[in-house]
């Protein structure tokens, strides 16, 4: 998900990240622009009432009179209070009505020390680095650099791909209290670690630190010896920051910015190094923390000017809300930030504190983690004998950068209306609830907030790390279902995410789904609670976890079962996929999370997809199991097993899904393959030139049918382990697998195979293939853990089902690992036409992160 000629086609498939055309544009070429509020007049009116004298009447006159004005009165009344309200008014409000059940983030394991201990932490994945307290309105704090390149200066701080930073991401990161990133930018590396602390007279959360390690591998021009950094903090409630001094000394453990709120007490900051330091600052006050970037680049643009030289004022906004300190020094040097809370009391031991988190003993205590975080990694994963050391590396990374990438989010997401309607204000959506989300991330650059259906995913990795952190996260996504059962597969949630998406991609459809993959987590915690992977006391909160959603994973699944449901029994569809367009040479389903993979030609209620029909199966077998394990009384369990029986029946699944010729499981609807797009003049109104666009043609009626394509999709009765191990169908599943013409490569399978008529076409004029070929890793994962199963069970094809595991297990391995040498990412998917390289976003430790499982041959059992 990257720039080059894929990029168009990837903001389309994930609401896609907003690229600014002219990111290039040096510092000095920004300026500071403000805006003038208008004051507008208002004009009162008044409104002459005439009287009304009545000269005569009679009692039956007056008593009828009275009457009728008692029901007018009646009347206005009731509509004044009970506004008319018609069926799309009604259906606007249930859309943004919460789900009517207590809270999963209420639940008291939640409280507490957990809470507090999750506090603080690197919960701002769309900066390189940036730090937050898991509240709507915190405290924030970032680093900015002066990056070179081309014999420019460029100022660093959103994760973007038009940096070109060599590499950066976290090679370690425990998700609570230590985490260490390396940054490589042209010949400039960039160490940054986070470490908190909770020491007797900290606030709420404790303390923090950070330690910035800045090395140059050369020196050789005077006027890029120096290095400029820039750590700011930002209080989102708006109250005012002190600077410490007037000069700043940061030999003596100076006092930097200090303040006071209500959550952490009062706070301080400090600042610690060894190196001869030069510091500057500039304190702004502004409600916009998404604009620091061009905040911070105006103020040094400005100063360019007037002085020539590159560095902050030294003067402040009347009380800022926003303090940026600029560290200049001379190549390598290093600086310690020491953030305190609980200060102003006599028992707050500040100094002795500060004292503690910087210099030898917070090298002691980092390294202490370090080893806390390489013997947990080992004893997590168990790779010893199973890769080698390269894969060792690229395995720790996956996992710390997965980890470090977990952020807290708050905000409201806006509600798309239909098409024929809008709302009072005009607006084509409605805003859902505030709400906040903890949550990893898919990509630090391009994806930086929630994705239902890579959430799941994530959660594979997470809940074998810590436990409390995967329920954590299920549980805020389960908390944002609205009463329906709805929950929006896209979280853009606060101005610093809204940032990153263009406009027309942030409304979310309440009529489309995503895949339930959160049901691929719980399954695997049913299980291991079932083999006592867990403590007690662990197994203990998963169980009270699960009483507690239940009745909203039973609202989830009835909404799939209902607004997802086909004509046909037993039949389901993504909605959503646009039956209008002329644009498009197969409509999308980007519901489905498959985006482009290609359906039926033409869009209608009789299509039946096959992978939707599996994900209910996943969804029905996990409901069962967690009501076993629940030991519910009702009956939902036996419905629920009932339904599973039902969709894994494989006479009902084939007649179907299933294609005899070629031994492959479809899509079905309305489809033709005779369908092209071809240039047609277009003329613009208002405009005497015609210009020229891709337009769809059809050759010829579409028919109910199977719809021919062999890819992903097709795998998926393997991947539920609804074939039989003894089945003939089984075999040729494998045939498919293993055969160079259709899926394998020596990199792993493709989406779509190659005997497709839609592999490798672009969709749009715009839109580059996207799951028409490439290689992803959460299906290869899938795939791989269903070969896995096969190669168990007793069968005349388990051994050729163990022969392409491991084969297919070798290709992935080595594969991510060898861009991840060559390159220093891992990445959202892999070229199969061009020797496996790593394409689209980058880097992509969301469920690319994945490798480490096929490493560990830890696999989910659905």
């Amino acid at each position: 998900m990257m720039a080059g000629s894929n990029s168009s086609s990837r903001r389309i498939a994930r609401t896609r990240v907003k690229h600014d055309e002219n990111e290039d544009s040096s510092i000095s070429n920004r300026n500071i622009t403000t805006q003038n509020n208008n004051i507008k007049n208002r004009n009162q009116r008044t409104k002459n009432r005439d009287l009304i004298r009545i000269r005569s009447f009679d009692l039956k006159t007056l008593l009828g009179f009275c009457v009728l004005a008692f029901l007018v009165i009646v009347f206005v009344i009731y509509h004044l209070v009970t506004p008319l309200v018609n069926e799309d008014e009604v259906q606007k409000l249930r859309v943004v009505t919460p789900f009517p059940a207590p809270r999963i983030m209420d639940l008291p394991q939640f409280q507490g020390e957990h809470k507090e201990s999750l506090y603080w932490g690197t919960y701002r994945p769309q900066v390189y680095f940036g730090v937050r307290a898991r509240t709507p309105r915190s405290l924030i704090a970032g680093l900015m650099w002066i990056g070179v390149k081309d014999g420019r200066y460029f100022l660093r701080h959103v994760c973007q791909d038009s940096d070109g930073l060599n590499t950066y991401g976290w090679t370690r990161h425990n998700g609570r209290d230590y985490g260490n990133q390396v940054i490589v930018d042209q010949d400039v590396t960039l160490t940054t670690s986070f470490l908190k602390s909770k020491e007797i007279g900290s606030g709420f959360g404790g303390d923090w630190a950070v330690r910035i390690d800045a090395q140059k591998e050369k020196l050789d021009e005077e006027i890029w010896r120096t290095g400029h950094l820039f750590f700011y903090l930002a209080d989102e409630e708006g109250n005012s920051l002190s600077v410490g001094r007037e000069r700043i000394d940061s030999r003596d453990g100076s006092l930097f910015a200090s303040s006071s709120r209500k959550d952490v007490g009062g706070w301080e900051l400090h600042l610690v190094s060894e190196d001869n330091l030069e510091i500057h600052y500039s304190g702004f006050k502004t409600p916009h923390m998404h604009n620091l970037t061009e905040l911070v680049e105006g103020t040094l643009g400005v100063q360019a000017r007037r002085t020539g030289l590159l560095q902050l004022p030294d003067i402040s906004d009347h009380s800022p809300n926003v303090l940026v300190f600029q560290v200049s020094a001379k190549f390598p040097f290093k600086t310690d930030i020491a953030f305190v809370s609980g200060t102003g009391l006599k028992s707050s031991r500040v100094e002795e504190r500060v004292k503690i988190l910087t210099g030898n003993p917070l090298s002691s205590q980092l390294s202490e983690k370090e080893k806390d975080f390489e013997e947990k990694y080992k004893r997590c994963f168990n790779l010893t004998d199973k890769v080698d050391s390269e894969s060792m590396i690229v395995g720790r990374a996956a996992i710390g950068n997965l980890l470090g990438g977990i952020g807290y989010f708050y905000g409201q997401s806006k509600i798309a209306l239909p098409r024929d309607s809008s709302s009072k204000s005009g607006d084509n959506f409605v805003p859902y609830w505030p709400a906040e989300l903890y949550t990893a991330v898919p990509s630090l650059s391009f994806f930086p907030r929630g994705f239902l259906w890579d959430e799941g995913f994530h959660q594979l990795l997470i809940w074998r790390w810590d436990i409390r952190i995967c329920l954590d996260i299920i549980g805020h996504w389960l908390d944002l279902m609205n009463i329906d059962g709805w929950i929006p597969r896209e979280q853009i949630l606060g101005s610093e995410a809204l940032s990153k998406v263009p406009e027309e991609f942030v409304p979310q459809h309440p009529t489309n789904a995503n895949p339930p993959t959160l049901f691929l987590v719980l399954h695997d915690l049913v299980r291991s609670t079932k083999s006592n992977t867990f403590t007690a006391s662990e197994s203990k909160e998963i169980s009270y976890f699960l009483d507690r959603a239940f009745t909203r994973l039973e609202a989830w699944f009835q909404w799939f079962n209902t607004t997802q449901a086909g004509k046909d029994a037993s039949s389901y569809y993504w909605h959503g996929r646009d039956k209008e367009t002329t644009r498009e040479l197969n409509p999308k389903s980007l519901s489905s999370g498959l985006d482009d993979y290609p359906r039926a030609s033409h869009p209608t209620e009789q299509e039946r997809h096959l992978d939707l029909r599996c994900w209910m199966l996943l969804a029905a077998d996990s409901m069962h199991s967690i009501s076993e394990l629940l030991e519910r009384k009702d009956n939902l369990g036996k419905d629920y097993k009932a339904m599973a029986e039902l969709l894994s029946n494989v006479d009902i699944l084939n007649q179907m899904h299933f294609d005899n010729v070629s031994g492959a499981y479809f899509d079905f609807g309305n489809h033709t393959e005779k369908v092209r797009l071809r240039w047609q003049e277009m003329r613009t109104s208002g405009s005497n030139y015609a210009g020229r666009e891709l337009v769809r043609e059809v050759l010829e009626t579409p028919k109910l049918r199977l719809v021919p394509h062999i890819g992903y999709v097709s795998l998926f009765p393997l991947i539920m382990r609804i074939i039989p191990p003894g089945s003939w169908i089984l075999e040729k599943q494998l045939d498919l697998i293993s055969n160079k013409s259709t899926l394998w490569t020596d990199y792993g399978l493709r989406s779509l195979a190659k005997t497709s008529s839609l592999y490798m076409k672009r969709n749009t004029e715009h839109d580059a293939p996207y799951w028409r070929g490439p290689i992803w890793m959460n299906m290869n994962y899938l795939i791989l853990s269903a070969l896995h199963h096969y190669s168990r069970e007793d069968g005349p094809y388990s051994i050729r089902a163990k022969s392409i595991y491991g084969e297919l297990r070798e290709n992935l391995i080595r594969n991510v690992v060898n861009n991840y040498v060559k390159t220093g990412y891992l990445w959202e998917q892999y070229d199969q036409k061009n020797k496996g390289k790593g394409k689209g976003a980058r880097p992509f430790t969301g469920w690319t992160a994945l490798v480490l499982l096929i490493m560990s041959e830890s696999f989910a059992e659905v």
